[in-house]
C-alpha cells in the first residue's frame, strides 16, 4: 500500500467495489433484509457517505462502538456506478490545487450532489498515517439511485468487525484477518483529475 498520497484504497471483486457504511440497528435491519437502503429510520435529506477502505471505516465507526453507527454495513457496488458518483464529485473544502479561484470550487459544490473528503488515513490501532483515506457523500436523486438502484448487496459484517476487533486488542496487528484491499485504478484521467487521485 502506499505510504502517503491520495489513492482509493478498497475491496474489488470482478466488476464490483465493495464500501461500508455504519448505521444504527434499525436502519441496519431494513437494509439487510430489502438488500437496499429505505423504511421509515432512514432519510433521504441528510447526505450519506460512504468509505471504500476497511480501517478507515473500522476508525470513524470505533469498531461498530460510536452510538448510531453500531452496525457495519458491506456494500456491494458496481465499479461503473462508483465511477458515476465519483465524476460529479466535488471537495467539501476548497483546494488551490483543483480550483483556481474559492468562486469557482464554490459553483461547483454548490451544484452537485456528491461531496469528496480526503482525511488523513489510520492503522488499525487509530493512529493517524501519511496516506489519505476517501470518502463519499451523496444526497439528493443521486443518493436515492445508489440507495435503490445501484447496489448488488447488502451484508451485515457487524459480528466480523467485532471478532476482529477483540483479536487486535488481545493479540495485536499479527492477528487481524481484514478483507484483501488494493488501489482501485479509475482509468479516468478527468476524474482523476477532479477529485485530486495523486499522481505517480
Amino acid at each position: 500500500m502506499p505510504k502517503e498520497g491520495r489513492q482509493i484504497i478498497g475491496r474489488k471483486e470482478g466488476d464490483t467495489i465493495v464500501v461500508y457504511q455504519a448505521f444504527n440497528p434499525n436502519i441496519a435491519k431494513y437494509a439487510v433484509e430489502h438488500q437496499r437502503f429505505g423504511g421509515p429510520h432512514y432519510s433521504f435529506n441528510r447526505m450519506s457517505w460512504i468509505k471504500p477502505e476497511f480501517l478507515w471505516m473500522m476508525y470513524r465507526a470505533g469498531w461498530a462502538a460510536k452510538e448510531n453507527q453500531q452496525q457495519i454495513l458491506a456494500i456491494s457496488l458496481p465499479a461503473v456506478h462508483l465511477k458515476t458518483i465519483l465524476g460529479q464529485a466535488t471537495m467539501s473544502s476548497y483546494d488551490k490545487e483543483l480550483f483556481a479561484t474559492q468562486e469557482a470550487w464554490k459553483f461547483e459544490l454548490d451544484k452537485t450532489e456528491v461531496r469528496l473528503q480526503w482525511d488523513p488515513d489510520h492503522d488499525a490501532f487509530g493512529n493517524k498515517v501519511e496516506r489519505k483515506a476517501i470518502q463519499i457523500g451523496m444526497k439528493g436523486e443521486l443518493l436515492k439511485k445508489f440507495c435503490s438502484e445501484w447496489i448488488t448487496g447488502i451484508e451485515d459484517i457487524t459480528d466480523f468487525v467485532k471478532k476482529e476487533h477483540q483479536k487486535l486488542m488481545i493479540g495485536g496487528i499479527t492477528e487481524l484477518d481484514v478483507p484483501y484491499e488494493e488501489v482501485l485504478k479509475l482509468n479516468d484521467i478527468i476524474i482523476e483529475k477532479r477529485i485530486g487521485i495523486s499522481v505517480d
